[in-house]
């Protein structure tokens, strides 16, 4: 496997996670399983060069207050048991139903962050806040997902935190990154004890990985919230259409 291309996909990972406070995981496998990778271990790999991304990410957000703590710890609360519970049953499944699996949900995900949001969104939104249950459950089926596709859960969790629960675009971005970063961890060790991580790659990938994520956090103080949803979605849905073209 090339590394120089490796580099080069987390350099791009890495940049649509600090652009997006999201994606990085989600377009990582697809990239890496085009450059070469196998399935299994293209899935899981990309999950040690988020860490230190994360934290760089969520550190930068917290400064600028873009953290709904109260969220972030109820995402949490509920996604761990769904992450390790997801990433046990992973072994179950084929390295390229995987690789599809994460196309179709890039393509599904995408599509609905650029549907506009019903009228009276805003209250329902801000009802559903109030209500425990309505981030625990969500965020365990956000968690299930991630851990049986082997990623930190951010490019879901930003949907969920701007669809469903209403918060901005920005205020999305710094809470996911830090519940992602929290997913992350579980996922990781029972990823890392199936044998479904190249370590190698895994480094290679966070050079890159980390001025990106760096370089992309720069540019998404330059984005109006209403385009970086925008962005969001479209990048979401011709990256999907492009991988699973490719898959098919």
């Amino acid at each position: 496997m090339p590394h120089f291309l490796i580099l080069l996909a987390g350099v791009a990972a890495g940049g649509v996670f600090g652009l997006f406070g999201a994606g990085g995981s989600a377009f990582a496998t697809p990239m890496l399983a085009l450059v070469g990778v196998p399935g299994v271990l293209a899935i899981a790999t990309p999950l040690p060069a988020l860490l230190p991304a994360s934290l760089v990410s969520a550190r930068r957000q917290l400064r600028q207050g873009n953290l709904d703590r109260r969220v972030a710890g109820l995402v949490i609360a509920g996604g761990v048991p769904g992450a390790v519970v997801g990433a046990v049953g992973s072994r179950y499944v084929s390295g390229s139903a995987l690789l599809i699996a994460s196309g179709v949900l890039l393509l599904v995900v995408g599509a609905r962050v650029l549907l506009p949001d019903p009228t009276g969104h805003v209250d329902r939104a801000a009802a559903r806040r109030d209500q425990p249950l309505m981030i625990l459950i969500p965020a365990f089926a956000v968690g299930l997902l991630s851990g049986l596709l082997a990623n930190s859960g951010g490019f879901l969790l930003v949907p969920l935190c701007i669809v469903l629960l209403g918060l901005t675009a920005a205020r999305a971005a710094g809470t996911s990154i830090v519940a992602a970063g929290a997913l992350s961890i579980p996922i990781l060790l029972v990823h890392w004890n199936l044998g479904h991580i190249d370590w190698m790659v895994a480094f290679v990938f966070a050079l890159g990985m980390l001025p990106g994520s760096l370089l992309g956090s720069q540019l998404s103080d330059r984005i109006p919230p209403v385009r970086a949803r925008q962005l969001f979605g479209v990048a979401l849905v011709a990256f999907a259409i492009w991988f699973l073209g490719v898959q098919f």
